[in-house]
């Protein structure tokens, strides 16, 4: 085993030259739900498919998504392993939220399951995550593996309970170990990237505490770390005042500067990311390779699961263009 970025990142440039390409998804967009099935069958997640359901289409993009990305650190030793997993572990995080949010709606373990997928956690502890009763089980079940998460979950779990406080403060714990990890382990980029994504979290809650008409501390609710968001500007989010965006025009987020549709933010917010992400394509002796492939491996996935909803339900192809392309 080799503590060698060269390595890792030769590795992930193989990986990263099967993702499908943009040609794919502007054919997917209008294919029924049995052809794109088929087509799908005919790429690299065509291993995986076992079925012609939504299920199935589920089933197969989460086991690729978990055999592409998973086994990522375990390609090398010392810091570059440690980069990598920490670039990994937010993906545990996300998956840790969803599921918390697919509990609060009351669906059943197995669905929530067929769902998940990249990370650090192997797709056999995602069985007894989904059936854990609360945070706290789930924050039990990830104390076995000594997971990182374990922690910030515990301390989330007694701060609060409530389901949008006891996300903020899993945020907070994870995104300031992160960012401490990342400069500790002199990865400028990383560190730069982690400020990106704790700018974009605050911008999004802000949005989202006015929208749900939730009454929190906000000095709370905003993460320190970030370079663009700042709390005033947090503050006025928060405060219903969407106006406040246009203070975004001349920055890394003048995407966003002049749309006021929530879900449109949200989608722009990702798409933000993402270029940021492929600013990482050129770390060659850091963890930035692995930033940009993780980025676009997630966003494929995401792609391809809103594809095979409209497709399934029969929707027409404007319903989700937006959703499906970055401008």
């Amino acid at each position: 085993m080799t503590d060698d970025f060269s390595y890792l990142n030769a590795r992930i440039k193989i990986r990263r030259s099967q993702l499908l390409n943009e040609g794919f998804f502007h054919e997917a967009l209008r294919l029924s739900f049995s052809e794109l099935v088929k087509v799908l069958g005919e790429t690299i997640y065509g291993q995986d498919l076992t079925g012609n359901t939504l299920a199935d289409v589920d089933h197969a993009i989460s086991v690729h998504l978990s055999r592409t990305l998973t086994d990522l650190p375990r390609l090398v030793s010392g810091e570059a392993r440690e980069a990598v997993r920490l670039v990994l572990l937010r993906s545990d995080l996300k998956n840790i939220k969803l599921i918390l949010r697919s509990k609060r709606a009351g669906k059943p373990p197995d669905e929530i399951a067929r769902i998940l997928g990249g990370g650090t956690l192997p797709r056999s502890l995602y069985g007894a995550l989904t059936e854990a009763p609360d945070a706290a089980a789930m924050a039990q079940v990830l104390s076995f593996p000594g997971h990182p998460l374990a922690r910030a979950l515990r301390e989330a779990c007694a701060t609060t309970r409530e389901p949008i406080e006891l996300e903020i403060e899993l945020d907070r714990a994870f995104y300031a170990a992160m960012l401490r990890s990342a400069r500790e382990l002199d990865q400028p980029y990383l560190a730069h990237f982690v400020t990106a994504l704790i700018d974009v979290l605050n911008l999004a809650t802000g949005l989202k505490l006015h929208e749900m008409g939730l009454q929190i501390r906000l000095d709370r609710a905003f993460l320190q770390g970030g370079k663009t968001i700042h709390l005033p500007l947090f503050e006025r989010l928060a405060q219903g005042d969407v106006a406040a965006l246009e203070e975004l025009g001349g920055t890394d987020f003048k995407m966003v500067a002049e749309v006021r549709d929530l879900a449109r933010i949200e989608h722009q917010l990702r798409c933000v990311l993402l270029a940021e992400a492929s600013e990482g394509a050129r770390d060659a002796l850091g963890a930035g390779i692995a930033v940009d492939y993780v980025q676009k491996k997630e966003w494929e996935a995401a792609r391809l699961r809103l594809l095979a909803r409209r497709a399934n339900y029969g929707l027409p192809a404007s319903s989700v263009e937006q959703e499906v392309f970055c401008q």
